[in-house]
């Protein structure tokens, strides 16, 4: 009997791919946790159930994903050592495997590897990406001669929603001052107008079209008379230049580098805050607020 042209060969090794697994993989087997030795999809599976959605604090807990011993094939519920291959039915419990972190993924369109330095799998291809020692985590290529290290820049919260970000699977965002969040959280942010880095303030991209537009504001925007010739002290957030600078209502530029992403500070001398003073020595009721701004984002995709 001959086979129509458009007819595919499944070999029993790709029986079921594509149609079993969860919202997070997909995958032909499931794991039991050794922490609670109960079975799941898998450790995203695991961890909603038992530590986000658990309302018992004393009962939250996360799988030790590099402990997980055994799998159940997900054709024929046969529970063994972990493998690629069922040793039952014969079925691959998945096209990419990784023995160290006992991880199954049929979509290898996400070109999965495993990355020694960080111990976990990633996605994007190893091609495209490279470890940096002192950051700690894998970096896109793009980035490998320009970006500022931080030491363990990828193992910390989110500033935004506080999730682990060196084994998270959304996109992350490298900001051009070295600190890193969620590219979703950093949109959000932006979609605020809020242009800092939640970090350390600096901005997060090229300011200076913006910086033109406010220097054309504040061109139009005289200060009263009493006010024409106060002076008071900025800290600038972008290049760390302490100035004594005129006070203007819209914002107070920082000579040294352009910015008007600063902030009132001390006067070096006096080691408190300084306020502007008028040429009778009378103080303003207020400095009036200095902007804070910053924006976009170097992108890396990564993941487990």
């Amino acid at each position: 009997m001959e086979l129509m042209e458009d007819e595919e060969v499944i070999d029993g090794l790709s029986v079921g791919k594509g149609k079993h697994g969860c919202k997070h993989y997909r995958r032909r087997c499931r794991i039991r946790a050794p922490c609670c030795n109960e079975i799941f999809d898998c450790r995203h599976c695991h961890n909603e159930a038992k530590n986000t959605n658990e309302l018992d604090d004393s009962e939250r807990h996360e799988i030790p994903r590099h402990r997980v011993e055994k799998v159940v094939c997900s054709l024929c519920d046969y529970e063994q050592d972990v493998k690629q291959v069922c040793e039952r039915c014969g079925v691959c419990m998945g096209d990419y495997y990784c023995d160290k972190c006992k991880f199954f993924d049929d979509k290898t369109e996400k070109k999965q590897y495993h990355c020694d330095a960080c111990g976990i799998c990633r996605i994007g291809g190893r091609e495209n990406y490279f470890h940096c020692d002192r950051c700690g985590s894998c970096y896109s290529k793009s980035l490998q001669d320009g970006h500022p290290c931080v030491e363990n820049a990828m193992h910390q919260n989110c500033p935004i929603c506080i999730e682990y970000l060196f084994d998270s699977v959304m996109d992350i965002a490298v900001l051009p001052c070295g600190h890193t969040m969620h590219q979703a959280c950093l949109r959000q942010m932006n979609r605020h107008s809020q242009f800092c880095c939640p970090i350390c303030s600096k901005s997060t991209q090229d300011m200076s079209m913006y910086w033109e537009r406010l220097d054309e504001e504040v061109f139009l925007t005289p200060m009263p008379e009493e006010y024409r010739h106060k002076k008071v002290w900025i800290l600038c957030n972008d290049c760390g230049t302490t100035s004594d600078v005129n006070y203007h209502v819209i914002g107070q530029k920082c000579p040294e580098c352009g910015s008007y992403n600063t902030r009132s500070t001390c006067a070096p001398s006096t080691g408190r805050l300084a306020e502007p003073m008028s040429p009778d020595g009378v103080s303003p009721e207020s400095v009036g607020p200095s902007i804070s701004t910053s924006v976009g984002s170097l992108p890396n995709e990564m993941g487990t």
